[in-house]
């Protein structure tokens, strides 16, 4: 397997999400029945209710859309930040059902992610990342055996060596409120950059199925002064920049 790369798709979401949130905001201040409503609201364009709407930030009735991922080609320390989003749903690869253990061949070597600084010292560097990978892919595969070759059994202990850098596979759902808070805080030049990168191409793709309700979504220098105060990356107007394009 070797080094892996990000790879995100989004494999399902709530059908025509911006009318079920449209519909979720007027039956809050509508007379109508709920056939009535939805009739009413398939019959004409919602952009307009819906910028007012996230103007306004009445964000409840956004939580009525979901957005399911797909997530391969990132890191367990990366697992370690997105799992602190109490709002959602995760399914992630077990290392204890699947096992690492190799075809004891010299390129065999588990999944594994390259922080971009390392990759970014050259060849040499990236060749001892790996060597490193495949170092503890040896160990990995010496306490498999130690521990009997048995499964599950063995997996649990033997993948106490495995690094952080390990890659992991994950389904994520969200719902589009809790989307928009991910996004504020990880799409932010403070977050760390493998979850940043992860955090800017889910927003690529919500914005082509929300377009209206994700228009402003990003990290929170986009709307005001940026809120890590002195901690502040010094680039709101580059960051600015970069998500009137995602």
């Amino acid at each position: 397997m070797g080094a892996k790369k990000l790879s995100v798709s989004l494999l399902r979401y709530t059908p025509d999400p911006q009318e079920i949130i449209a519909m979720g905001a007027k039956l809050c201040y509508s007379p109508a029945d709920v056939e009535e409503l939805k009739k009413g609201i398939e019959a004409r364009n919602q952009e307009p209710f819906l910028e007012r709407l996230m103007e306004f930030s009445h964000l409840s009735p956004i939580e009525h859309a979901s957005f399911t991922f797909g997530i391969e080609g990132v890191s367990r320390s990366l697992l370690a930040q997105i799992t602190r989003h109490r709002i959602a749903s995760f399914s992630v690869k077990s290392q204890r059902y699947v096992s690492e253990a190799s075809a004891a061949k010299e390129e065999d070597v588990f999944g594994y992610i390259i922080p971009p600084r390392i990759e970014a010292l050259g060849t040499e560097a990236v060749q001892t990342f790996a060597s490193q990978m495949r170092q503890i892919q040896k160990w990995y595969d010496d306490w498999v055996e130690k521990l009997g070759n048995s499964g599950e059994s063995a997996n649990e202990d033997a993948r106490f060596v495995l690094p952080n850098a390990a890659e992991t596979k994950m389904l994520v759902t969200m719902n589009a409120r809790e989307l928009l808070h991910f996004f504020n805080l990880r799409c932010c030049n403070r977050a760390q950059w493998e979850i940043r990168a992860l955090a800017t191409e889910m927003l690529r793709l919500v914005k082509q199925a929300a377009p209206v309700v994700f228009r402003e979504a990003g990290p929170g220098c986009l709307q005001g002064p940026c809120p890590e105060g002195k901690m502040s990356c010094g680039k709101s107007r580059e960051v600015r920049e970069k998500f009137r394009n995602v």
